[in-house]
């Protein structure tokens, strides 16, 4: 397995080391960028092209979130996991909707840390409690947001069997054993029901399935 190539950008210079060094104990993981600000890591990301980013929503020059836009406009198949004292309602949908993969606050363990760096890298997103259904349970009947899906979406079986392993934060090969799939599948029936649902990201597919019943 090559290793996962991570950027690291924090204003923090303590908080960079401390990371790199937890992050560093684990093989599959190489930190290749460190960055004290946005526009660092923009132009870091020319030279050297990470797997996933690591990124502070406060920092000076550019913040996270300007950073986080540009990007994902410059290199989508980068996978962004913020990392940030603030688990305010609306930066946690807001970073989902712009297209960060992930959200953590920054007390989280090392070891959350590196499971979502390994879950954003597979399959694209991690949740846990902060973006949580119970969060988005709540927004979407608050009415806080009003996400648009298609009309008249009808799913099979086993696409309701992989959006409800989603829903409960399982990785590709967590829901492939499950399900007999290979990942590989799973993967693909997950891009089938973005397309079919018609939203752009995993994170759509939560609301979706909360507003129409299919977890609770």
């Amino acid at each position: 397995m090559k290793p996962i190539k991570i950027a690291i950008a924090d204003d923090y210079t303590i908080y960079r080391e401390g990371l790199k060094v937890g992050l560093t104990q684990d093989e599959n993981l190489e930190v290749i960028l460190e960055a004290a600000d946005g526009e660092d890591l923009i132009s870091g990301i020319e030279t050297n092209m990470p797997d996933v980013v690591i990124m502070d929503l406060k920092m000076p020059v550019m913040d996270g979130m300007e950073a986080t836009k540009l990007v994902k406009k410059k290199y989508p198949d980068i996978k962004i996991l913020v990392v940030t004292m603030y688990d305010d309602e609306k930066f946690v949908i807001h970073l989902m909707e712009i297209g960060a993969n992930g959200y953590l606050l920054k007390n989280a363990e090392a070891e959350e840390i590196r499971k979502a760096i390994y879950s954003v890298h597979e399959t694209g997103y991690y949740f846990n409690n902060i973006v949580s259904n119970a969060l988005l349970k709540k927004l979407v009947i608050k009415g806080n947001i009003k996400p648009s899906f298609k009309e008249g979406v009808e799913l099979t079986e086993r696409e309701q069997d992989v959006l409800k392993l989603i829903c409960a934060e399982k990785t590709a090969n967590e829901m492939g054993r499950q399900l007999f799939l290979s990942p590989r599948s799973v993967e693909g029936i997950r891009q089938r029901l973005i397309d079919k649902v018609g939203v752009r990201n995993t994170a759509g597919l939560v609301m979706f399935a909360v507003k129409n019943g299919i977890i609770e």
